[in-house]
């Protein structure tokens, strides 16, 4: 059994491979080569975090595997990720444990390599001024996605902490060259952008219709629960909708469940999911000034389709421990 740490699997996932595993694996998806049960949730009595647990089945032969997760939210408040959990990648054939992988690591880049594949494909060609709530973990992987798949020219950055925000504003500029700058509410860090991208823990609507321009493509990431929501329902209904997958969207996302159960829309407001874009079945984008909206979830063939490639990758390299349980 190969055992990979966070560091590792940040060295062996670089983000462009990312966006280009996630496309093939939710064509994979849409071409029905891949098993993709609902996530189940235990959430604990006393309302601090959650446990999922994600199994899923991808490719021709299968990648078989199981995420577990947890989410603590304080622990970021202790200077530890609030995602924590291991990827089990195991044997399609024999069924033994194949490798075991740092879970954060994994989720934080291949969800942001889903946003990349989504901005690509939706996100109008000169779109070039990023916006992004939230400066935590998956604020940094999404500028890291979002510049790989367009030339930025502006990203405003927001958080409740203004120092966070900084601290990611003076990444984006160190490592990427990107002139990144702090704005000081969500909405002023909204206006005028053409691609938003929402990565926080918030419960209630942080984004409202009437701040967004025609044109904007956002990707909905921070909240993945029932009872969470970034972006207000006049929002949702105005955009035109795609998801990762429908199932997840109608059982788990409070950005969309909350204003269905309101009356603003139904459940075929969803326009398609991103893989039936990738396979042709949906166009896309149609016009230029529509606001497009990837709702993002996470499933369990993306952490899958990235164990199987970083798995691959280490045993090329050697890089890793090895250990047994027998």
């Amino acid at each position: 059994m190969l055992i990979l740490t966070k560091a590792d699997v940040v060295r062996l996932l670089p983000m462009p491979d990312c966006i280009r595993l996630m496309a093939e694996a939710l064509t994979e998806r849409a071409r029905g080569n891949a098993v993709q049960p609902l996530r189940t949730i235990l959430r604990l009595l006393d309302g601090s975090g959650l446990m999922a647990t994600m199994p899923a089945s991808v490719g021709t032969p299968a990648a078989i595997g199981l995420k577990v997760v947890s989410i603590f939210p304080a622990n970021t408040l202790a200077g530890r990720d609030s995602h924590q959990g291991a990827v089990l990648l195991i044997d399609s054939t024999t069924g033994v444990l194949q490798a075991v992988l740092e879970a954060g690591a994994v989720t934080a880049i291949r969800t942001a390599a889903v946003s990349g594949v989504a901005t690509e494909r939706l996100a109008n060609p000169d779109a070039d001024d990023l916006a992004i709530l939230g400066a935590g973990v998956q604020a940094e992987s999404h500028l890291a996605a979002i510049h790989s798949v367009r030339r930025l020219r502006r990203v405003r950055i927001w958080n409740r902490s203004p120092a966070r925000a900084a601290r990611l504003a003076s990444h984006a500029t160190e490592r990427f060259g990107l002139a990144a700058e702090v704005s000081a509410t969500a909405e002023a860090a909204v206006r005028g952008a053409s691609i938003i991208c929402t990565t926080t823990a918030a419960k209630q609507p942080l984004v409202e219709a009437g701040w967004i321009a025609g044109g904007a493509h956002i990707n909905a990431v921070g909240s993945s629960t029932r009872d969470a929501r970034e972006l207000e329902g006049e929002l949702v209904r105005r955009s035109l909708l795609f998801v990762d997958a429908r199932e997840s969207a109608l059982n788990e996302a409070g950005d969309l469940l909350t204003p269905i159960a309101e009356g603003l829309f139904q459940a075929d407001h969803i326009a398609a999911e991103l893989g039936e874009v990738l396979v042709g079945r949906h166009p896309g984008r149609g016009r230029a000034d529509e606001i497009t909206l990837f709702k993002s979830l996470g499933l369990g063939i993306e952490d899958v389709a990235a164990a199987r490639f970083v798995v691959a990758e280490a045993e090329r390299l050697g890089v890793g421990q090895r250990a047994t349980l027998e």
